[in-house]
């Protein structure tokens, strides 16, 4: 069979088991997250935290919920790492310096989980477990519960309310990432991924000498570090360690499990706002592009010219051979269109314009499917403009699922659409233009740039891959970075939750003849166009100083 083929089907296996989970997840979220039942476990939870799941908040005090809750978690992780090395199970592994410590808990908390150390030989299983695989869980749970606060404030009218923080977190812990979780555990455990408390042991090499390696609770953590889309590796090499990934199967079930609750959320939004035809326009518009970005990385992979490629049947170079072109270039689309950032192979040894793919796919704002929740508020808030510049075109007031779009929501998606750019290439043109921090640059030119600003642009939009080819465990990348991370996730919440609020208080607007259709096709290419053009605008310049200028001279 051709690799080409094999990456075909791969493709088909992977959308006809997201096409049948679509239905019950979507289905069973939109219940979650419309009940008024409580579990027991959930009231537990309610007591030790004093709160109160009735309780209707408006979008201020819902953003006070999110930013406290999320204060209060990067402040317990900095101070599990930088205590490390008095706690009990950490495999004699030190305490994690100040700057990396902030670092780390500032990625884990936004859900970026970049990574400026080496998991297997920095952390021990306090931290893994106790701290970083909990943020998985809980950064993964703010996510979806804005999304759904967003949701509310389509679906409601003549009320400023958009539901309980805390009983959204809690729900949408308990009964969808930790179910859905241990079951992914189980079928990761079945592939052959380790699940140990194992201190460190010596192994033999081939060839003699001995190397260390340590076990760890990986299949939990790697469940939730795909399904949440988290991507902090328990290991360095993150999901290209055979530990972490063993084989093309358990590859498979990987890009799977990150696919799987952003293309989900679709169903969920249309049916909490009452008509599935407006998620299936959103979740059209998102499979279109990672469609079209799969096709595209896989061409540019396979065909790339050479005597060295042809050789090898493509740019073999930073793949694993257990998964192959195919397989590789799969994982990093979806890794990179979504907030995940795991890596099964090293996007820096990609070909320039492969590079450049996986760059664009965060810099789109990571919306096709997008992170758990932040993919969907990301759409949707690119849905407010598409309509609004529809409205321009034909000279009405845009509406949007029977809501005005005025005035004060264009503004608030302009900014919520500003703010990422600002910090990504505010901060590259920074360390570009600073001598110490091209010190970390291990390539030169175009490729180097590139670097920087992939570094910049995975912080900002919350992925937390790498270009591998930048240390970044220096003072200024793990200060700078940690910053990026931390307000490239918590100032577009702000907008977010803004804009459900000044929605939810609105009365609805009935439609008219003029009133566009955004359940149909004809919405879903303008929403594309939209994405496109506003994204191509954005960083098309720093592109071309990069990727492209790399790709072009190849």
């Amino acid at each position: 069979m051709s690799p080409v083929l094999a990456g075909a089907l791969q493709m088909l296996a992977l959308v006809a088991a997201l096409a049948l989970a679509h239905r019950p997840l979507g289905d069973h979220m939109a219940r979650v997250y419309s009940s008024t039942r409580h579990l027991r476990i959930e009231k537990w939870i309610y007591r030790a935290v004093g709160a109160d799941p009735a309780t209707e908040m408006r979008w201020p005090a819902y953003l006070r919920g999110v930013l406290a809750f999320s204060a209060a978690g990067v402040l317990f992780l900095y101070l599990l790492q930088r205590l490390q090395g008095s706690l009990p199970g950490s495999l004699g592994f030190a305490s994690i310096d100040p700057d990396q410590a902030f670092n780390t808990a500032a990625s884990f908390v936004a859900n970026t989980n970049w990574q400026s150390y080496y998991g297997e030989q920095a952390m021990g299983h306090v931290v893994q477990t106790g701290g970083l695989a909990v943020q998985n869980f809980v950064s993964a749970a703010v996510g979806m519960a804005v999304a759904v606060a967003l949701v509310r404030g389509f679906a409601r009218s003549r009320t400023g309310e958009l539901g309980n923080f805390w009983s959204d977190l809690v729900r949408g812990t308990v009964r969808v990432l930790l179910p859905v979780s241990v079951v992914g555990a189980l079928v990761l455990v079945a592939t052959g991924v380790i699940q140990n408390f194992s201190g460190i042991h010596e192994v033999g090499q081939f060839g003699g000498g001995t190397q260390q390696w340590n076990g760890g609770a990986v299949a939990s953590q790697e469940a939730i570090k795909v399904l949440g889309t988290n991507g902090g590796g328990y290991f360095n090499a993150n999901s290209a360690h055979p530990f972490e990934n063993p084989d093309g199967l358990s590859n498979l079930f990987e890009v799977f499990l990150i696919l799987l609750i952003p293309s989900a959320m679709t169903r969920t939004f249309g049916r909490m706002v009452g008509s599935l035809k407006q998620g299936y326009a959103i979740l059209a518009t998102m499979a279109t592009i990672w469609l079209g970005f799969t096709a595209l990385m896989m061409w540019t992979e396979f065909s790339h010219h050479g005597p060295a490629f042809d050789l090898a049947g493509g740019a073999t170079e930073g793949k694993e051979t257990r998964f192959g072109i195919a397989g590789s270039s799969i994982f990093a689309v979806a890794t990179t269109l979504t907030s995940t950032g795991a890596v099964n192979s090293f996007h820096s040894s990609y070909t320039g314009l492969g590079g450049g793919i996986t760059l664009l796919g965060m810099q789109l704002g990571e919306i096709a499917p997008g992170g758990v929740g932040s993919g969907l508020y990301g759409m949707l808030i690119m849905a407010v403009v598409a309509v609004f510049l529809a409205g321009l075109m034909v000279g009405r007031t845009p509406e949007y699922l029977g809501k005005k779009l005025g005035t004060r929501e264009i503004k608030l998606a302009a900014c919520y659409i500003l703010i990422t750019p600002a910090l990504v290439l505010g901060f590259t043109a920074a360390a570009m233009a600073l001598p110490t921090p091209g010190d970390s640059m291990t390539n030169t030119g175009a490729h180097g740039f590139s670097e920087i600003l992939y570094a910049y642009t995975s912080g900002a939009n919350n992925n937390g891959s790498a270009f591998a080819g930048l240390n970044a465990d220096t003072q200024w990348f793990n200060t700078t970075l940690g910053i990026a991370m931390l307000l490239g996730r918590f100032l577009p919440m702000v907008f977010v939750l803004a804009l459900a609020g000044s929605l939810a208080r609105q009365s609805p607007v009935p439609a008219t003849a003029g009133t566009l259709g955004t359940q149909k096709p004809l919405f879903s290419g303008l929403l594309l166009a939209t994405v496109m053009i506003v994204t191509g605008l954005t960083y098309f310049p720093a592109l071309a100083l990069g990727p492209l200028a790399e790709g072009l001279a190849s």
